[in-house]
Order: structure tokens, then C-alpha cells, then sequence
């Protein structure tokens, strides 16, 4: 996300702390939780699942379908491998 627009970046980081915050998904805390246990900094966790939530959102406006939080959540499971289009 080092290459991300500033204010795209900031506002997808604060997306992802308000989940973490209301534990909405509840697997964003448990993805953070995990990555920090495997050796990430609290900005890499974070920058990590923004950059789900950036393909999530990517997709939905590509594809004009709806936020299919299964795919999400499948997808936070997963980091470090970030997800495809």
C-alpha cells in the first residue's frame, strides 16, 4: 500500500480500525491478532488486511455486485497472501 493515493490509504486504514474497533467482522481481530503473533508491526497488520479490503471493494465496483463477506473473510485468512482480483 506504499504506492496507494494518501487519502485513499488513510480511509481504508480507518475502515480497517473501525472493524477491528466494533470486532465487525470479528475474523479482521482475529486476522490482526494473528499476523502481529507471526512477527508483523501493528502499521504492517493493518496495511495488510486495508489491502483486502481495497480488492473487496475493487471488485464490488468492477463487477457492480454486492460485498460478499465470505469471500473477505476467506481472503483475511489467508494474509499474508494478499488475494487476486
Amino acid at each position: 500500500m506504499e504506492q496507494a493515493d494518501p487519502i485513499l490509504k488513510k480511509t481504508l486504514l480507518e475502515t480497517v480500525d473501525n472493524q477491528l474497533r466494533d470486532n465487525t467482522p470479528p475474523e479482521t481481530k482475529e486476522t490482526y491478532k494473528r499476523l502481529r503473533r507471526d512477527g508483523y508491526s501493528h502499521q504492517e497488520a493493518r496495511e495488510l488486511i486495508a489491502a483486502v479490503l481495497a480488492t473487496e471493494i475493487y471488485n464490488v465496483l468492477k463487477y457492480q455486485r454486492e460485498y460478499d463477506e465470505e469471500k473477505y473473510v476467506a481472503d483475511l485468512k489467508r494474509l499474508p497472501a494478499l488475494p487476486e482480483d
